[in-house]
């Protein structure tokens, strides 16, 4: 568990179905806190109760609900999605409240609109430190560079979704002011985020 930024927390860990390592966090900074993409880290529930006990669980898209559960059963978190990924809850295995892109939900957090990957693939811009952007699976930073999931996991027309993400990714830095951007796979990138996500989108 490291504090990337007063009040911000971030957690590397091996996913238990994938298999691979991938990123959550915590931001305890808002009111009220919560937890973006969380698998359940090392040190178990119990470090949350020792700090700030989370209230909202945030998905960047339906298929990162990770250890949602977990956390809703200690500590009665609200679990939110896009709309358009509800299907994936249809069989209630998690209880999740849907949002809209555009809504501002609590903590000042909000949606928005990155598509294309899939219908409810969502950045949230969180309202600290400057402005924080997380992104899910729209992104990836391996190796000190951006990049993209493999083709294989991408549809049937990588090279036209590649293009959309990009131009997606870069309306958002356009739009919106931020500083620090975070992945739910590689590292998170505080101070100049807007900047290497912007270079990225252009090339």
């Amino acid at each position: 568990m490291k504090e990337l930024l007063p009040g911000l927390f971030h957690w590397r860990i091996k996913h238990p179905d994938i298999h691979i390592d991938v990123d959550s966090y915590f931001v305890s900074a808002l009111e009220p806190a919560c937890l973006i993409d969380p698998l359940q880290p090392q040190e178990g529930v119990d470090w949350f109760r020792e700090r700030q006990i989370p209230a909202h669980i945030y998905l960047t898209n339906r298929l990162h609900d990770r250890h949602s559960q977990q956390f809703l059963n200690a500590f009665g978190v609200t679990v939110w999605c896009h709309e358009a990924g509800l299907q994936e809850f249809a069989d209630g295995s998690l209880e999740v409240k849907p949002f809209r892109f555009g809504d501002e939900l609590p903590g000042g957090v909000r949606a928005l609109q990155v598509g294309v990957l899939c219908p409810e693939e969502t950045g949230f811009l969180l309202p600290t430190a400057g402005g924080v952007l997380s992104i899910g699976d729209a992104i990836i930073h391996e190796d000190g560079e951006l990049g993209f999931v493999p083709d294989s996991l991408i549809g049937e027309d990588p090279v036209a979704i590649k293009r959309g993400l990009k131009m997606a990714l870069m309306r958002i830095c356009v739009q919106e002011v931020f500083d620090h951007v975070l992945f739910a796979h590689g590292d998170p990138i505080i101070g100049g985020g807007r900047e290497v996500l912007r270079r990225f989108c252009r090339r």
